[in-house]
């Protein structure tokens, strides 16, 4: 009888180490992909910045010329997987953004690029220079955002 209680013990003691380590193992995992995610969107918002003369043409004085200034809002990240904004500049396989914040973001356009206005796909020359859009894409290396899908919105007439 003892021994029956020993081993249902044992089993007890030996199922609570185990729901332990399944607990650890899920805060680390959920722990890791946050890490994850932040040091995404870290490394797309420097090379942002360290790009930003080759993207936008900066300032003579170099991109720390002023260095009381962020390129960006102090604490916050850009977006690195996509924008929303109203389009300043159109060129042929690209185009740039103004988004939150009044930052300036380059857009690629590949021929695989989903463009759609309402409820309908469209070609690239559907967007026009103070178009209201929103982009969902992936980072480059040089800091900018390869466009999977555009959606342009249409934009209510001034009163």
């Amino acid at each position: 009888m003892e021994n029956e209680q020993s081993v249902k013990k044992q089993r007890d003691v030996l199922k609570w180490i185990i729901i332990g380590v399944a607990v650890l193992a899920i805060v680390v995992l959920i722990f890791g992909a946050g890490m994850l995610i932040g040091g995404m969107k870290a490394r797309f918002s420097y090379r942002w910045a360290e790009n930003y003369h080759q993207n936008f043409g900066g300032p003579r004085e170099g991109f720390f010329g002023n260095l009381g200034r962020p390129p960006f809002p102090q604490g916050n990240f850009i977006e690195s997987r996509g924008s929303f904004g109203n389009i300043i500049k159109i060129n042929d396989s690209d185009f740039v953004i103004k988004g939150q914040g009044d930052v300036e973001k380059v857009i690629l356009i590949a021929n695989d690029t989903i463009i759609e206005k309402a409820a309908s796909k469209v070609g690239k020359e559907e967007l026009k220079v103070g178009g209201r859009i929103v982009v969902i894409g992936s980072p480059n290396d040089q800091g900018q955002i390869s466009a999977k899908l555009i959606r342009i919105f249409d934009v209510a007439p001034a009163k």
